[in-house]
């Protein structure tokens, strides 16, 4: 048994979910509403407080969906009631980035600039010129918005520019050693 999988999930306060047909599942709270629709196998019941996600047998398709079904669910949950925040630092010298409306201005030593638009259930803030922070509700949304806005200029080995996330290590190498005699 899925030791992930047979963990029950209690619901916070100020939360509500909702089963619909096809096992679509809609969970509301105080910073949103999520909506997801999970595979028709994956027995999922709200008791009380309490969703549990139960399997029909051992097959191993079955088997690897209980776990993502349950965490799935987590993260909708911890989603709507304390949402995710991903936080990149831009290091290089003359790169800047800047928040223009709805807009991400990035300075990264291109030609020229580069813009992302916010897009919806995401909200950039930008507190000094070289910091990013990344909000949302969707955990999948705000990873996949924060590594777009890495993608831009990921730092490189030697001198660490670039656009990294504030926990991330990166593996520097040694430059050039210099003439040969």
């Amino acid at each position: 048994m899925s030791r992930i999988g047979r963990a029950p999930i209690t619901v916070p306060a100020g939360v509500e979910i909702t089963l619909g047909d096809n096992n679509v599942v809609t969970v509301k709270g105080p910073k949103g509403t999520l909506t997801q629709q999970f595979d028709a196998n994956m027995a999922i019941a709200v008791d009380a407080g309490v969703v549990t996600v139960t399997r029909p047998n051992d097959a191993k398709e079955n088997r690897s969906l209980h776990g993502l079904t349950r965490t799935l669910i987590n993260n909708m949950i911890v989603g709507v009631t304390e949402g995710y925040k991903k936080e990149l630092d831009v290091n290089g010298v003359g790169y800047r980035v800047a928040k223009e409306g709805s807009k991400l201005v990035m300075n990264l030593g291109y030609s020229h600039q580069v813009i992302m638009e916010e897009v919806p259930g995401i909200t950039i803030e930008v507190p000094g010129p070289n910091k990013i922070i990344i909000n949302g509700c969707d955990k999948q949304l705000v990873g996949q918005f924060a590594a777009n806005v890495r993608e831009k200029r990921p730092p490189e080995p030697y001198k660490g520019k670039g656009i990294k996330y504030v926990d991330e290590v990166i593996r520097r190498k040694v430059g050039k050693t210099g003439a040969k005699k």
